[in-house]
């Protein structure tokens, strides 16, 4: 029996799973499927996502020569003068979620975004691609995780600017339609979608 694939098939190099199904259920919705691979790709120091994305994305592809993403993310809080920005990950895993409530204990303006940079990469381009997402909200008190498991990172203390939730309340399905990641992905899909025959 031959399979036959009606859509189009790209590969999301991370090593998060909780990353990979948001993007699979976004990418779905305009007939992509993605597989993950799991790749350590080079991650440069940058203050610049797109950058970081970029560098990644290449690195990536090298490895795997296979039509490939990678995103790079960060959390950007307005009174920390955008800390911890680009280094959200390393942030989060020395000091956690109440790590960074405890920095703003006090801090009385509590606006902070997320941005995304999604790099696409495959032997028909080039250089990488590059789309952006970005999503405005507000660090709350405390860590508010909901029920589901659909929140990772310091998505149980951040609530975008729109919701009563936090991004950790929210369902998959609820946080794609405001996240930056499902933003920068549309982005892409959008793009993406126009380059095939």
């Amino acid at each position: 029996m031959k399979f036959k694939f009606e859509g189009r098939l790209v590969f999301f190099a991370t090593n998060n799973i909780h990353k990979f199904n948001e993007a699979r259920q976004v990418l779905a919705e305009y007939e992509i499927v993605a597989g993950m691979l799991r790749i350590k790709s080079l991650e440069i120091q940058s203050n610049s996502l797109e950058e970081i994305a970029k560098t990644s994305v290449i690195d990536a592809f090298g490895k795997c020569h296979l039509p490939i993403i990678v995103e790079d993310a960060g959390l950007f809080v307005e009174t920390l003068n955008g800390f911890p920005g680009p280094y959200a990950a390393y942030v989060y895993k020395t000091m956690g979620n109440k790590g960074l409530l405890q920095i703003m204990r006090d801090a009385e303006n509590r606006k902070a975004k997320f941005e995304s940079a999604i790099a696409y990469h495959s032997s028909n381009l080039d250089a990488p691609m590059c789309f952006l997402g970005e999503v405005a909200g507000e660090i709350t008190q405390e860590e508010r995780k909901g029920n589901n498991e659909s929140g990772f990172g310091f998505d149980p203390i951040f609530k975008p600017a729109d919701s009563e939730k936090t991004f950790a309340e929210m369902t998959m399905a609820e946080k794609n339609r405001f996240s930056h990641r499902a933003s920068a992905l549309r982005k892409f899909a959008e793009w993406y979608k126009k380059q095939q025959p």
